[in-house]
C-alpha cells in the first residue's frame, strides 16, 4: 500500500490529517511535476492509500475515489470545497495554493501548471 503525506512536515501536516479524520478533508492537489520526480505513478479509483502523520505512524487508510489532471486555472470549485481547509472561493483556493507551492516548495506556478486533483474517502478509524 502507497503511502500519503499531506503538506509539508510540522504544524500543516498536523492540521490537515485532523481535517481528514474529521471527515472535513476528502481531496487534496499536487503539482503533476512532483510525480515525475519523485518517480511515482498518478493514484487511481479505488486505490487504498495509508495517510502517515509527521512520525511516520499509519493515521487512516484511504480510498481514492477519483483522480483528474487539470489545468490550475481549471480547477473547480467542488473539488477546492472538498479539500476542507475553509476557503471561501476559487481566488482564495488559488492564493492559498500558489503561496505554498511558490513560497514553501519553491516551484513556479501558473494558469497552465497540471494540478492532479484527487478526491478520497476514509476507510477505517484511526488507531485507537
Amino acid at each position: 500500500m502507497r503511502t500519503l503525506e499531506l503538506g509539508s512536515p510540522g504544524s500543516l501536516r498536523d492540521e490537515l490529517n485532523a481535517l481528514v479524520l474529521e471527515g472535513v478533508k476528502t481531496a487534496t492537489a499536487t503539482l503533476l511535476a512532483e510525480y515525475a520526480e519523485e518517480g511515482e505513478e498518478r493514484e487511481f479509483p479505488g486505490e487504498r492509500l495509508a495517510l502517515l502523520g509527521n512520525d511516520g505512524a499509519v493515521l487512516a487508510e484511504l480510498r481514492v475515489t477519483d483522480v483528474m489532471t487539470v489545468p490550475f486555472s481549471e480547477v473547480p470549485w467542488d473539488f477546492a470545497e472538498a479539500e476542507g481547509e475553509g476557503y471561501t472561493d476559487l481566488a482564495h483556493w488559488r492564493r492559498a495554493h500558489v503561496d505554498f507551492w511558490q513560497d514553501v516548495e519553491g516551484r513556479s506556478v501558473d494558469e497552465t501548471t497540471p494540478v492532479v486533483c484527487m478526491q478520497f474517502t476514509r476507510t477505517n478509524s484511526p488507531p485507537a
